[in-house]
This record gives structure tokens, sequence and C-alpha cells, in this order.
């Protein structure tokens, strides 16, 4: 007896997911049905695979050593179905996509929406949060991360890179005064990005000088830029944040941009993926879109810095 394909795919949303309710949200369908699967599963493996807790649930030896073998086998079933359609022929299946909040709001929602007017066969799920998230455990087949990335096992595309720059209230800068140099921002109250992989160190390129760096003390340290953006609107102290961001605001009046002459160390913005998951056709044709799309839609701004 040989497991069906739908209990493999649910025994992997398990392990992924760290669940069975967690799998069955993910795969929409009912809890006692992930149960069933498994049981099946586990049946014809003649073995346990998950081992269950009230608080969690971890594959077993057996299960770990499954999981990395199904993964590969499902991963290459997939594009095996998806490349032997024609090179023309519609685009079918699911992508899950995370992306930061603020940058999907901005500059991804029309894309994501436009792909999958395009290609209605295609089951996409986008998860917006600012927050990095485990690519692995969440199930995702794609990530768009800014900044540096500090995970080397992941496979990424560069997409383009984003200036950042540091902005304050006109109101703030009238009761505190604009900073001339980067000494001086030691003197002033500071805002800073919690997902930040260094939140209290920013790095400067002066113009072909070595890089410098200062450590700030942040009177507020929050992970959402549109907080930040909102604190530094409110004139609670300056901030580094992506041009890309700020724009509007600068454009308004609503901040002012401080220390021109410096350009801050600026952030990337990638494609992340899994080295074990090949990107299926339909990933691929929303990853060029995204390469196409983003960069021309920062320079419009001014934002980019190559």
């Amino acid at each position: 007896m040989k497991p069906s394909l739908d209990a493999i795919t649910t025994f992997i949303a398990i392990v992924e997911g760290g669940g069975v309710s967690p799998a069955a949200r993910r795969l929409g369908i009912a809890k006692s049905v992930v149960s069933k699967r498994l049981a099946e599963l586990e049946s014809v493996a003649g073995a346990e695979l998950i081992r269950r807790s009230s608080r969690a649930s971890q594959p077993t030896d057996v299960g770990e050593a499954f999981y990395l073998r199904a993964k590969r086998i499902v991963a290459e079933l997939d594009a095996a179905l998806e490349e032997s359609a024609a090179d023309k022929g519609p685009l079918r299946g699911p992508i899950r996509v995370a992306a930061p909040l603020t940058f999907s709001r901005l500059y991804l929602s029309d894309l994501f929406i436009r792909f999958a007017a395009d290609h209605p066969g295609v089951l996409l799920t986008l998860d917006c949060d600012d927050r990095r998230v485990d690519i692995r455990s969440g199930g995702y087949d794609l990530a768009i991360r800014i900044g540096r990335l500090s995970d080397s096992a992941l496979i990424a595309r560069k997409i383009c890179t984003a200036a950042l720059v540091l902005v304050a209230s006109p109101e703030y800068v009238a009761s505190t005064g604009e900073p001339k140099s980067i000494e001086e921002l030691s003197q002033h109250k500071v805002l800073a990005y919690g997902n930040s992989a260094m939140p209290h160190q920013w790095r400067f390129d002066a113009g072909g000088e070595p890089v410098r760096s200062i450590t700030v003390e942040p009177r507020l340290t929050v992970n959402s830029t549109d907080v930040m953006l909102d604190a530094a609107r409110a004139g609670l102290g300056v901030a580094r944040l992506p041009l890309f961001c700020v724009a509007e605001a600068l454009a308004r009046g609503e901040l002012v941009r401080l220390l021109p002459m410096l350009s801050l160390e600026s952030g990337p913005i990638s494609a992340v993926w899994l080295p074990d998951r090949p990107p299926s056709r339909r990933l691929r044709t929303l990853i060029e879109l995204l390469a196409e799309s983003i960069p021309q839609r920062l320079r419009e701004i001014g934002a980019l810095t190559d």
C-alpha cells in the first residue's frame, strides 16, 4: 500500500506549521481531515512520524528524515507537472509570499493584484508583516526582504538597493535645531526600527571616506515603519527610514531631510527562497514581475541608489 499525495503534503504542512491546527489553516481543511491523513501515512510507514504534545507537534527522527525526502520529491513533482505544460500555457498552483507590511501597502499591492488577475489559475497567498518570518516553518515559497540578509542558507535575488534617509518634522527641527554633523546626532532624540539587524547602530558613507558608524540611544524603538513615520511626523525625534517610506511626507512638507550631504548605508531589497525548493515557473514569473516593476517605481521617486 502506498500513501496518497494528499497525506504526504499534509504531513509536510504539519511539520512546517508545527502542528495539526496550523496545517489545517494553511491547507483550508478541517483538523479531523489532517489527523486522518497523518494516521494514514503513519500506518503505511509503520512508524510514528509526529510526536504530539499539548503545546506542539514535532517530527520524530524518522519523521524528520521522511520530511526532508518527501519535501524534495513533492517539489520535483510540482516542477515536473508545471514544466510539462507548454511554455505559454496557463500558470497554475499555489504561491505563498511573505513581505513587509508598509512596502506591500505602498508598492506591492497592485502588483500582486495584477498578477492574480493575469493568472487566475494561481492560488496566491500574501502575508504582509514587518516581522522577519521563518520561510520554512511558514511554508512560504518566497519572501521579500529589505536590508542586509543574515541567513546565508537562503537563495537570494537582489532586486535593487533602496536609499535610507534621516528625517524629522519641521516642528522638531524648529525646537531643537538641525544636526550639522554625524556627531551632533548624539544630542538629539532618535527613533529606531526594531526589526533592523542593528537598530541602535547607524552607519554612514561619507563620500568615499571609510564608513562611519554611531551608536544611538532611541527614545522609541518600534517594529513598524508606519508607526515610526507617525512618530516622526508628531515631532518625537529623528528617524532613519527608507526614502520610499517618507517620499510623500517629504513632498508634503510633513518631514524634512537631515544631513542630506551624507549617505546612510543603503538597504538591498531582495527576493529570497529556500535552496531545496527550486522556483516553479509560476514563481519565476512573479519574481520577474517584481524585479522589473519595483526598481522602476522607486526610480520615479528618486529612492534608488543603483
